[in-house]
């Protein structure tokens, strides 16, 4: 195989919503907002009228509200059958869920939520700081549930940022690139500039936990002329997917891939990445496809349309649990500390002691 042969397909991404997936991969959206400075009630300090407030995905002014009305972010709604993979690069996001759980991460770190049975949980964006910019980049991946597993108990993973293996590597002109390694393995050489060669493991009953799954995601960062190259997968059934979001192009095994446009790759080939005239990032999904019949209806995801009939009938009956904040959206307060509180009672506090999480 040549490596011009290893790029199956070239497609325009959107302006604005998701971006094409492959199975197991189900959605993918980049949010990217430059917040102005807070109200001091964690919204933003700017007049909101001309928005579809509830439905704000407007980016007027640099920015959405989403489906916040004073708050930017996603106020409670449920989930069943598939996770949530939120990779947050710069602002902050509370959580809080039916199981009374809560969690407040960003610059870096990665939310890995499993809904399985059902959950009900809000993700709002506080604007902390009243003097100044509140910018917010985060990714959000929706990764299907295998049957087995789309009625498990409901749960989520930190894989706090410090933690996440980043590599460097250097090309024969001494350019450089950043691999931040989400999920999987990263076996492109390179330097590991924080001493972390695998991430922390996704949750055990993942799609991403099981060794055949081959996934993988990463986020690649290019000085401008930069050359990398993506090692192959293991799995032959292994599809991957690279989407360019930053710069003017790459050249990926000698293809043009223009800024907001993606290219499956044959996976099992080593591929070179070169940016452009301009530094670039990229995103890369990789897996071994599911193989199962998808069922969806908004927020629930089966594999038969009885199931998603049952979905709903559960969440109008039980309300997965119910909701025990006192509003759909709730934000935890000015301290910017990071933590994260589980059901079980367990407490993270990556800011204060990132190697023993305490106890509530």
């Amino acid at each position: 195989m040549t490596s011009s042969d290893a790029v199956l397909q070239i497609v325009a991404l959107p302006a604005s919503g998701p971006w094409p997936t492959v199975d197991p991969f189900l959605f993918c959206v980049h949010h990217d907002d430059a917040y102005p400075p807070g109200d001091g009630r964690f919204g933003p300090q700017a007049d909101l009228r001309g928005r579809q407030m509830g439905s704000d995905f407007s980016g007027k002014d640099g920015w959405s509200m989403y489906h916040g009305a004073e708050i930017p972010g996603f106020p409670r709604h449920p989930h069943r059958g598939f996770e949530t993979v939120t990779f947050v690069r710069r602002g902050l996001i509370d959580h809080s869920d039916s199981l009374g759980a809560a969690a407040r991460f960003g610059r870096g770190d990665v939310q890995w939520m499993t809904a399985g049975a059902g959950v009900v949980h809000s993700e709002m964006f506080p604007l902390l700081d009243q003097d100044g910019p509140n910018p917010a980049e985060l990714f959000q991946i929706w990764l299907n549930l295998p049957a087995a597993d789309k009625m498990v108990e409901p749960s989520y993973t930190m894989l706090w940022g410090d933690r996440l293996p980043v590599y460097q590597l250097l090309d024969d002109d001494g350019r450089r690139s950043i691999v931040t390694v989400v999920a999987g393995r990263f076996d492109g050489g390179g330097t590991s500039v924080n001493g972390f060669d695998s991430p922390p493991a996704p949750p055990p009953n993942s799609w991403a936990s099981r060794p055949q799954s081959d996934t993988a995601i990463w986020h690649v960062q290019l000085d401008a002329g930069a050359t990398l190259r993506l090692p192959a997968a293991t799995g032959p059934e292994t599809v991957r997917t690279a989407y360019v979001f930053e710069g003017d192009h790459v050249q990926l095994a000698g293809h043009r891939v223009d800024n907001s446009h993606a290219a499956v790759l044959d996976a099992a080939a080593t591929v070179e990445v070169q940016a452009g005239r301009r530094p670039a990032e990229l995103l890369v999904l990789q897996a071994r496809p599911i193989g199962e019949p998808v069922a969806q209806y908004g927020p629930f995801v089966m594999n038969t349309r009885a199931e998603i009939e049952a979905a709903f009938g559960d969440y109008q009956r039980t309300g997965f649990g119910g909701w025990p904040w006192p509003e759909d959206g709730p934000v935890h307060g000015s301290d910017p500390v990071r933590f994260a509180r589980h059901a079980d009672g367990r407490v993270e506090w990556p800011d204060r002691d990132p190697s023993v999480p305490g106890r509530a």
